[in-house]
């Protein structure tokens, strides 16, 4: 045991016990005042002491304080390669852009502050226990965030650095409910896509393909190790972490032509200097969250989530944020209105015509581009704040004639021999080329509160000649993703069945990813004519006929619960009106109508073997508990104090407890 705790300790360079027990201390004087100190707290006193501590100049303290806010993740050497490996390339290279940000704001006599909240990869759970910490995670990281803003009093403003599916969501929220601050989104951007490979979307699918004879063993390995080709960024498709890139700047959270910006390349590091000056500039304007995250940017970003064809988990994302503005919170209707009028203009990654990348989105012109079409519509309000401190309609003035727009563009079309207009299209050529609005939110005996299928993404081969989805199918219904990915590796997923996953909404599994399955069935050739069911919820990349949000959850009573296989399900998506349902029309030989069906459901007990999942943390539960009480999935799974306060007493009255 002796040589075991000297193999631990391994203390043979005895000059290591050489320790000082004082040090001098900073050189100079605290610029101190008699004011500050008859009237300061001793919080702002004691902590120029700890600033001179830590290395910064006496004489220098006197400038503005700025927090900088990141989800930074990893450890990186000076050249670059990891001493610790982060989660994910998205928070791999953040630290470069906060450094950027802290010299422009000392460069200007500020003082920058920084502190850390890192994120979990939704790529690198998939199909994991680590999946059910996946969406509870946002709302503690904002809570987080917040704690951290309020913890230095004399801050004046923050900018939040995040690029990934919960990270980047957890730093909106955060800056949104902090209304009487400045306050500037700088996304983390994108990484490039290999020379010869696949994307990070397609590329998490090769187990599927591999099982099923479609790609061989070697090259699954060679792929693989070539998917993420620059290490930093998020993944190269218009899923939720790019989505939420999007968002943030339609909302006029970032700079212009933020979103989706190459991470590690000047043009990304500048955009953190841009947003130190942005910040300092609200600052000396007065300008805070609140004029900017109101209800008319919400529903500009609501439009430009539709004509990007964007994620579906920003359905959960951005009535969260809304919530933390304390502003109206979008309601299925508000999203059915919206998807009806704005056409999609982005053609990439996952959903097509054209697969781009992320990046020829960014060269393309990006948000901005984007909303120069909208414009153009009649869609947007132009009189929202942006946080240069002028408006929407002003900024769009600018990038129509900047330099930036024309050389990005020209360089897509001459360097890499794209049009950037088949990338961001007119709504005209939109319509030329029969392309869809992104969500359908169908309803039925199956999900009387509703559900969301991303209708943009089902394959055009399988519609009818009226642009309409029909499938009229049998069940097979399984409780645990394990279950149903196993089933459709091996054979027991066949075409013309419908997938029913039940129970993996958030009171069973946080609301888990399903991407395993979404991305198998895509990828697969004949999950096109599968049809998949779920009260979980889906990666940003995921496409094809894929219902989930179903409401109420299984656990919560929701009927989706109570089917059974080879029940008889029939599922109608029209593409056009954006219009759907989804019903248990028949079981056994006997098929009967929708109203028949919900009475035959309201009569079965539930399934037998529908249960929480038994490695569901205790947080996760208490997440699910808290945001049942707020409103559920269709109020962005948010914490809303005053639903649950009066909830708890309630409780407490009818248990006695005082």
């Amino acid at each position: 045991m002796h040589e075991q705790i000297m193999s631990i300790m391994g203390e043979k360079d005895s000059s290591c016990f050489d320790i000082m027990a004082y040090a001098p201390g900073a050189a100079g004087r605290l610029p101190l005042t008699d004011d500050l100190l008859r009237n300061a707290p001793s919080g702002d006193l004691f902590g120029m002491s700890q600033n001179v501590g830590m290395g910064w100049k006496p004489g220098e303290l006197n400038g503005k304080q700025f927090l900088i806010l990141s989800t930074q993740g990893g450890i990186r050497n000076e050249d670059g390669s990891p001493a610790a490996l982060g989660y994910h390339t998205g928070h791999w290279e953040v630290g470069l852009l906060m450094k950027a940000a802290a010299e422009e704001i000392s460069g200007r006599g500020g003082i920058p502050f920084a502190g850390y909240v890192s994120d979990p990869c939704d790529g690198r759970s998939q199909g994991t226990t680590g999946m059910f910490d996946s969406l509870p995670y946002r709302n503690d990281a904002a809570m987080v965030f917040r704690r951290l803003i309020r913890s230095l009093p004399t801050r004046k403003g923050v900018i939040g650095v995040a690029t990934c599916d919960k990270g980047l969501p957890a730093m909106m929220l955060a800056l949104a409910g902090m209304p009487q601050l400045p306050g500037v989104i700088v996304p983390g951007g994108v990484t490039l896509p290999p020379v010869d490979g696949e994307d990070a979307g397609k590329i998490q699918t090769i187990g599927a393909r591999y099982v099923s004879g479609e790609l061989s063993l070697e090259a699954a390995a060679e792929l693989g190790c070539r998917a993420c080709a620059t290490p930093g960024g998020g993944c190269q498709f218009l899923g939720t972490a790019a989505t939420a890139q999007v968002v943030a700047e339609a909302m006029g959270m970032t700079v212009p032509h933020a979103a989706l910006a190459p991470s590690g390349q000047p043009i990304w590091i500048e955009m953190a200097r841009q947003s130190s000056r942005a910040l300092m500039v609200m600052e000396s304007k007065g300008l805070r969250m609140a004029d900017i995250v109101t209800d008319a940017a919400i529903r500009n970003a609501m439009a430009v989530h539709a004509a990007f064809g964007g994620s579906t988990n920003l359905l959960l994302h951005i009535p969260a944020i809304a919530h933390a503005a304390g502003l109206t919170v979008p309601a299925v209707q508000d999203w059915i209105q919206v998807n009806k009028h704005v056409p999609r203009l982005v053609s990439a990654l996952p959903n097509g015509p054209i697969f781009h990348p992320t990046i020829r989105v960014f060269q393309a012109g990006g948000v901005p581009e984007v909303m120069l079409h909208l414009r153009q519509l009649g869609i947007l309000d132009e009189s929202v704040l942006t946080v240069t401190g002028t408006t929407l309609g002003e900024v769009l003035d600018w990038w129509e004639s900047s330099e930036r727009r024309h050389l990005l563009r020209k360089q897509l079309k001459e360097k890499d021999g794209v049009d950037p207009d088949s990338v961001i299209m007119s709504a005209e050529y939109s319509r030329r080329l029969g392309i869809t609005s992104t969500v359908t939110f169908p309803t039925g005996n199956i999900a009387p509160e509703g559900s969301v299928i991303k209708s943009t993404s089902i394959d055009p081969s399988v519609l009818d000649d009226h642009g309409v989805y029909r499938h009229r199918g049998r069940a097979k219904v399984f409780t645990t993703e394990r279950e149903a990915i196993r089933a459709i590796k091996s054979g027991g997923v066949l075409a013309g069945d419908v997938v029913v996953l039940l129970g993996r909404g958030p009171s069973g599994t946080g609301m888990e990813e399903t991407y395993q399955l979404t991305s198998a069935l895509k990828h697969l050739s004949f999950g096109k004519y599968v049809s998949l069911i779920t009260d979980a919820r889906f990666s940003g990349v995921s496409t094809g006929a894929c219902i989930g949000h179903v409401g109420p959850e299984a656990l919560a009573g929701g009927p989706i619960g109570k089917l059974r296989n080879g029940d008889l399900i029939d599922i109608v998506v029209d593409r056009n009106t954006l219009e759907g349902s989804i019903n248990f029309v028949g079981e056994g030989e006997v098929e009967v109508s929708p109203e028949e069906g919900a009475l035959i459901l309201a009569q079965r007990p539930f399934h037998p073997d529908m249960r929480p999942d038994e490695a569901l943390p205790d947080d996760t539960r208490l997440w699910a508990a808290l945001q049942s009480v707020s409103g559920g999935t269709w109020r962005g799974n948010v914490y809303d104090v005053e639903r649950i306060i009066t909830a708890l007493e309630a409780g407490k009255k009818v248990l006695g407890w005082h």
